[in-house]
């Protein structure tokens, strides 16, 4: 998952006899197949209906959850109080007790009996407040959204429960939908009508791990080497086209295929894009949620194109990379992932470190960034994981992210995870002389282990340390499992760089990430540049002053309604660009006229100072 920063369903088979006898032996028979039916035609009241033909069950109760968490979230979201009016039945119609457990969980008594079960589900994007960036939010690419007749978002472990013990058996789900819908997705649909589609999962870990988004197609193909790729778009007030997206992804993937080499073998990835409009009942956290052959991405839809395709290089190649770890190399807790019970790995540093550090090495390593601009990402990365405990060991933190203690600490895995992904790459240089880095390390790993093929949690580092060497070993013991705080410094002097002050671009209207320049009187919902409060360069330049009311940017009025979008409007603005803004000071309009400077800010940085060590430090970025 990257913070900024998802699935699909089926439907029931049923047994036909030409006779009364065949039909006593056919349901005496053992059925080891959960049949699952989807209904995106007949939407009532924001709902869903899911039928779910039960297997074979032989003890007198059975539980059906609804996962708690899934895979990449990390987080507690309980998707089951977004099912309603959940029914048990036998085969001849009749209701079956259920009881209620928690969130998640329904126990069903006669279970024997068991036909079928039934219930609605509701969408999540309807209830987001902060997009799961706060509060009981399921963060957006991992939620669900229903549009009558224009979007399903199908995260299928919002969509799909599994019974208690019978997850590895196979999954058939039916999807029926309106004619004019098309469903994204990278799963083979095996039924050709227009309305109907059929998908087969080996069991319900992989049935949740292939999301499907419904809406009128938008889409485009490209094969990089010989991967097919799927871009596809909701865009509710068609901003944006998937053909406005795909050259600058297929550029991406090109590059990352290129990086990778050998260790990625997958032949199918598709990217399911969701654009927010953001001013009704919808979502609001933006950001990306892996899976093994695609990826849901949420963004906003008022996002300017160039500043989208900048988030989107990074999102999507975080979720991309995931492909290596942890969809690839992983341990036992993720393979065996319980839904309702989950035990975490410790190496969260992996799968979400080395996958963020992957998302910035091989656009530099590709050309698509500058050596600079790649240091400037790695000290960003550096000064925001200082707000965090330096001192609390990676793997302790990882293996307790669920609880309250330490799920807070949970967006350092992409900060403080990708600089340890860092060290270990430069660690491995330096020992092997440049020969070889952390990409070496994942090649390695995958050879040893693989996708059906799991580690144990504690014996990673030694087998990370017996096919690399014993200062990457002892670096893990120290730094990642132990409460030493990382000295960047001697890492990055071992490639010959330094630490230095360098001047970055900030946003007109913030002052850093957490203070604005600019607030909202509450009566008039009037945007107005704070008093008493020392202004840049950009308002300077232009004559705004303290108290200033902003009633217009290039001929778009703004007020409380629409503040979002001049923000976002504002990371788009190039040093230079002719502008205008209308102000309201001491209650008489003025329309200033000028171009747009961009207020620098002091910030650490790093550059190569030392020539002796530019062999290595180019196998490193470039190598």
């Amino acid at each position: 998952m990257k913070k900024i920063l998802y699935t699909v369903a089926i439907a029931a088979t049923l047994l036909s006899c030409k006779t009364q006898n065949a039909t006593t032996t056919a349901s005496a028979a053992t059925k080891n197949q959960v049949d699952v039916s989807i209904d995106l035609k007949n939407v009532k009241d924001d709902k869903v209906m899911v039928t779910i033909m039960a297997p074979s069950i032989a003890t007198d109760n059975i539980s059906f959850n609804i996962p708690k968490t899934v895979p990449g979230t990390y987080s507690t979201d309980n998707y089951g109080r977004f099912v309603d009016d959940l029914k048990a039945y036998d085969s001849k119609g009749a209701e079956l007790k259920v009881v209620r457990d928690g969130d998640n969980t329904w126990n069903i008594a006669n279970a024997k009996s068991l036909a079928k079960v039934t219930y609605w589900v509701n969408d999540s994007f309807d209830t987001e407040t902060s997009g799961g960036m706060g509060g009981k939010d399921v963060f957006s690419p991992a939620g669900t959204n229903i549009i009558e007749g224009k979007n399903f978002m199908i995260n299928t472990h919002g969509f799909v429960g599994y019974f208690e013990g019978k997850q590895e058996l196979p999954y058939k789900v039916n999807v029926s939908h309106p004619a004019t819908l098309w469903g994204a997705t990278s799963m083979n649909d095996t039924d050709a009508s227009n309305e109907n589609d059929t998908f087969l999962s080996s069991r319900y870990a992989e049935l949740v791990d292939h999301p499907i988004m419904y809406s009128a197609p938008d889409y485009v193909t490209f094969k990089v080497d010989d991967m097919d790729i799927l871009i596809s778009i909701f865009s509710p007030n068609g901003t944006y086209k998937a053909a406005d997206i795909a050259p600058a992804m297929e550029t991406m993937m090109r590059a990352q295929k290129k990086f990778l080499g050998p260790v990625n073998a997958t032949k199918k990835y598709s990217v399911l894009l969701y654009l927010s409009d953001m001013k009704t009942k919808d979502a609001k956290g933006f950001g990306a949620l892996e899976h093994t052959t695609s990826t849901t991405v949420v963004m906003p839809e008022m996002m300017p194109k160039a500043a989208l395709l900048e988030q989107l290089k990074d999102v999507v190649s975080h979720e991309f990379f995931h492909i290596v770890t942890p969809l690839t190399v992983h341990s036992k807790e993720i393979h065996y992932f319980d839904f309702n019970n989950p035990k975490m790995s410790q190496h969260l540093w992996m799968y979400e470190g080395v996958t963020e550090y992957f998302a910035n090495l091989f656009q530099v390593n590709q050309g698509l960034i500058t050596e600079e601009e790649f240091y400037n990402r790695m000290a960003d990365k550096i000064d925001q994981s200082k707000r965090f405990d330096e001192k609390m060991p990676f793997t302790k933190m990882s293996k307790d992210i669920l609880d309250a203690k330490y799920k807070d600490s949970y967006y350092n895995v992409y900060l403080k995870g990708a600089l340890i992904a860092m060290c270990i790459d430069i660690q491995m240089r330096e020992s092997s002389n440049g020969e070889k880095g952390i990409l070496d390390l994942m090649q390695a790993l995958s050879n040893e282990y693989g996708i059906n093929k799991p580690f144990n949690d504690d014996e990673l580092f030694g087998k990370i340390t017996s096919l690399t060497y014993p200062a990457v070993g002892e670096f893990l013991n120290t730094y990642v499992a132990g409460e030493t705080p990382i000295p960047y410094e001697q890492f990055f002097a071992k490639m010959g760089v330094k630490e230095t002050t360098i001047k970055k671009p900030g946003n007109p209207f913030l002052k850093d990430e957490t203070t604005p320049y600019i607030t909202v009187e509450p009566t008039t919902k009037e945007i107005k540049i704070l008093p008493n409060t020392e202004l840049n360069s950009f308002m300077t330049t232009l004559g705004i002053k303290n108290d200033d009311t902003i009633l217009a940017i290039n001929d778009t009025n703004y007020n409380l309604d629409n503040i979002y979008d001049m923000i976002m409007l504002s990371m788009d603005w190039k040093e230079g660009d002719a502008i205008t803004v209308k102000i309201k000071r001491n209650g008489k309009e003025q329309l200033l006229k000028g171009k747009v400077t961009l207020p620098m800010q002091d910030a650490d940085g790093y550059h190569a100072v030392d020539a002796t060590k530019t062999k290595v430090k180019e196998a490193w970025l470039k190598g």
